[in-house]
């Protein structure tokens, strides 16, 4: 579905990413690893188009992407819940929620919204409530609805459990099962290594803004010496 061909990107003249190559299957969960600094939000957002491709190619179904606006690629299906959430805080749940749907005709709001709170019950409860009042792990919830909204195929979130709580966590990555079993595609980055290698399928690991290993999730836990030297487990 997406493939990136010796990928570069950066801010200015300032390269995040070198050469990146990496192949994202249908309906399968990828984890992009790696240490601060690595270049996965950079990644992340490149593909999104809020960051400058430098190099390399983009495609999505096979068609290159790289020097489409970022609301085209919304279009093509493909949506980001971006580190830090970035959620209109003076607007409700609701209304967010609406926004992540403006570019449906309104007559699918109902349907979207619904499967949105059927993954995520807490925010039914909490709908007419300003976003900026939510609880970290609501908002998070909210991140991901917001990008659900647009009916993407592929979805991408950073930093899915920073700063939540156990219980939350294991709520967001329940939703990321039952997405996965419905043909969706994710691009997930995460500093909770165990738990990424727990869901994920396939894994890429970067370290300086280079692909330093790719291969499946299995074969990554089998690899002491990638645990150790890079994902910090023993």
């Amino acid at each position: 579905m997406l493939e990136l061909k010796q990928m570069s990107c950066g801010y200015g003249a300032f390269s995040a990413v070198h050469g990146l190559s990496l192949v994202l299957r249908p309906g399968t969960i990828t984890g992009l690893l790696g240490a601060n600094g690595a270049g996965k939000s950079s990644t992340l957002m490149c593909v999104a188009g809020h960051v400058g491709l430098q190099g390399g190619q983009l495609l999505f179904d096979g068609q290159d992407i790289g020097r489409m606006p970022a609301t085209e690629r919304v279009r093509k299906g493909i949506a980001i819940s971006p580190e830090g959430r970035r959620l209109f805080k003076d607007l409700t749940v609701e209304d967010n929620l609406r926004v992540g749907g403006v570019i449906h005709p309104a007559s699918w709001y109902q349907q979207d919204r619904d499967r949105v709170l059927s993954l995520f019950p807490r925010l039914a409860e909490r709908l007419t409530s300003l976003a900026g009042n939510l609880s970290g792990g609501e908002q998070q919830m909210l991140a991901i609805g917001r990008a659900l909204m647009t009916r993407p195929r592929l979805i991408m979130i950073d930093e899915l459990s920073l700063g939540l709580m156990p219980k939350v966590i294991d709520l967001c990555y329940q939703a990321l099962h039952k997405l996965r079993d419905e043909g969706m595609t994710v691009l997930l980055v995460e500093q909770n290594t165990e738990r990424t290698l727990s869901i994920a399928d396939d894994v890429c690991v970067l370290e300086s803004g280079q692909s330093v290993w790719r291969g499946s999730a299995a074969d990554a836990r089998n690899d002491p010496s990638l645990t150790a030297a890079y994902l910090g487990l023993h």
